[in-house]
Formats: structure tokens, sequence, C-alpha cells
């Protein structure tokens, strides 16, 4: 028989069993899908998100949370968090948000398309997040971007400048050292292997080599296409190592370097004698390449803190975030493998 209390007890809101009913779904379901455990259907997890949503549910431990206001998580999010600058702010993001209190809950979108990221970030603050740290959204826009109203977010995505505070490496200033760097030296024309095409970041880096070309009153030559790894960098450098005029070459990252300096040396081509080459990232490797690669250096540790600042700002201020934008100075590092080009 309840007691007098148990009858008088209000309910304070929807309960795991009526999302699961409303989901058509077991109990033990709603609660894999609220904690992300796997494995879940997508269209399953699909429905209870959808039933989440509809009756306003939150999981168990965000009603423990209220007791202090904050479920002590920042939400990580990412296209693909093992590329080089995606790895090494997110180390950077974990250490800062540790020092801070704070755990870091990460989640990989599986597609560039505003699709994928949508329900990447509805998974996100459904298994309870105090803020969101997004990095690169690669082709999603900030408006297509359906996130709960008022939850704390900030960006390293300079499309996001207007939408939520953003914190990034200054793309333009770095490549512009780099390409004025090789002009410098001498060489009449700097030849460059970029990034994916869809990627903001190498938009940026052959935008801003372009256009440093023609300020120079260079026509800028076709570029080759690469996907950041050091492979499709090898094969870039295999066509540039069988054409004697090239003399300079702008990589869009290290990684894609390291390969067209193998390329060059497989064909007897020197490194700087014959060709100078320029990467971009300063990842530690860098320094240990034989011989040693020019490089611009992005300051990963100081963007992954100041994007852990800015989210726990919003956290604990609990107001409209500024609109912040900090870009992170690059610095461009002279090493080996760059020298006046060769006298013909």
């Amino acid at each position: 028989m309840p007691t007098a209390a148990r009858r008088g007890r209000k309910k304070t809101g929807p309960s795991i069993e009526d999302v699961a009913r409303l989901a058509g779904v077991s109990a033990q379901t709603v609660s894999r899908v609220s904690t992300g455990a796997n494995p879940v259907r997508e269209s399953t997890r699909a429905r209870v998100l959808a039933a989440m949503d509809q009756l306003g549910y939150s999981p168990n431990r965000a009603a423990r949370a209220l007791r202090n206001g904050t479920f002590g998580t920042i939400g990580l999010v990412a296209h693909r968090f093992e590329r080089t600058g995606e790895a090494l702010i997110t180390a950077a993001v974990a250490e800062a948000a540790q020092a801070a209190g704070y755990a870091i809950t990460l989640l990989g979108v599986r597609g560039p398309e505003a699709t994928d990221w949508e329900h990447s970030a509805q998974r996100l603050t459904h298994q309870g997040v105090d803020g969101l740290i997004i990095i690169r959204a690669e082709q999603t826009a900030p408006e297509s971007l359906a996130l709960p109203a008022g939850l704390p977010v900030v960006a390293s995505d300079s499309r996001f400048v207007g939408y939520y505070p953003t914190v990034a490496a200054d793309q333009t200033q770095g490549t512009q050292d780099a390409v004025s760097h090789l002009l410098e030296l001498g060489h009449r024309t700097i030849h460059h292997i970029a990034g994916p095409a869809d990627a903001m970041a190498s938009q940026v880096r052959t935008g801003t080599w372009r256009r440093r070309l023609e300020e120079a009153g260079v026509r800028p030559p076709d570029l080759w296409r690469g996907d950041w790894t050091g492979g499709s960098g090898y094969r870039a450098g295999l066509q540039i190592a069988a054409d004697p005029s090239i003399t300079a070459v702008f990589c869009a990252n290290d990684e894609m370097a390291f390969g067209l300096m193998r390329a060059l040396y497989e064909a007897g081509r020197r490194v700087p004698e014959d060709v100078s080459v320029v990467g971009f990232d300063g990842i530690a490797l860098s320094e240990f390449s034989a011989p040693a690669l020019t490089t611009v250096r992005q300051d990963f540790g100081t963007v992954g803190r100041e994007l852990v600042r800015l989210v726990i700002e919003q956290i604990r201020s609990a107001g409209v975030p500024p609109q912040v934008r900090l870009l992170v100075p690059t610095e461009l590092i002279v090493r080996s493998t760059t020298a006046p080009p060769p006298v013909r």
C-alpha cells in the first residue's frame, strides 16, 4: 500500500518509461541511447532522440546534476579526430578541461554534411553536457545546425564567426609568411600541394597562396591536390620531381611535405639545393626530418586551451556569449629545406 508521502509526490517530468513507450522501445534501449552505448541501430536511435525531444526528457544523470547546476562535462565534436590538427587540439582541450574540473565527451562525425553534424550534436546534448566545442565543421554552415537554445558553444572554425565565439590559428598570416619567405629567397614562382578542396583550412591556405603570388606579379601555377597524408604528397612529388623547372613548393601540411621530400630524394633531386620545401603545422617530427623541415608552426595547444576557457566562461556566466574571435598567431620556422634557387 503506498504511503501518503508517495501518493502526494508529484512527477517532475517525463520518465525513461515514457520515452520508451513513445518510441516503441524498451527502457534499456533508451538508457543505451542516453549514455551513447552501442549497439543501437541508427533508426532506433533516431526514434528515441525524437521522443526525448518531444517529451522534453533529460536522462537521470541530468536530474542528479541539477543539485549543483552542471554535469561537469564538455562535449567535443569533430569530423575526424585522427587528423593532426584535430588530434593536437583535442589533447590540449582534454588537458585544459581536466585542470578546470571538467570531463570531455568525444563524438566523431561520420560525414561532413549538416545532417551528420546535427545528429551528433543532438546525441551529445542528450548525453548531458554543459557546453559544446566544435572543431572544424568542414562543409557544414552554422545556420544549418539546430543546437539547443542557450547551449554554450565555441568553435575553431572561422565560418562560425558571428554565430558563436571562435578560436583559430591565423592561417592567412602563416601562408603569407611561407610564400614570402620563398619569394625573398629569389624563387620566381612557388608551386603548391593543397589539402582537400572541401576543407576550410585548405581553402584559406590555397587562396592566400594565390593572392600572395599575384601581389608579387607572379601568375599562380596549377596546384596539386592532396588529402593531408604523406602518401598524397609523395604522389604529387613524383610529378614535381619530373619537372626540372620547379624550384620551390609550399605544402599545405607537414605530412604532405614529408611525402614530397621522399619522392624528390628517390628521383635524385636535392632539398634544398634543387627544390626548396615549406610545410605547415609545425608538428614535432618536422624538426627531425632529414633535412629538417622549414614550416609554419600552429599553436594547437593555445587553440585548445582558449576553446576551453571560452566555453567555461559561458557555462559559468549563463549569459549571452560575446561574439569573440580569437586569432592565434602562427610562426614561420626556417630550417634546412629552403635556400635560394639553383643557378641555371
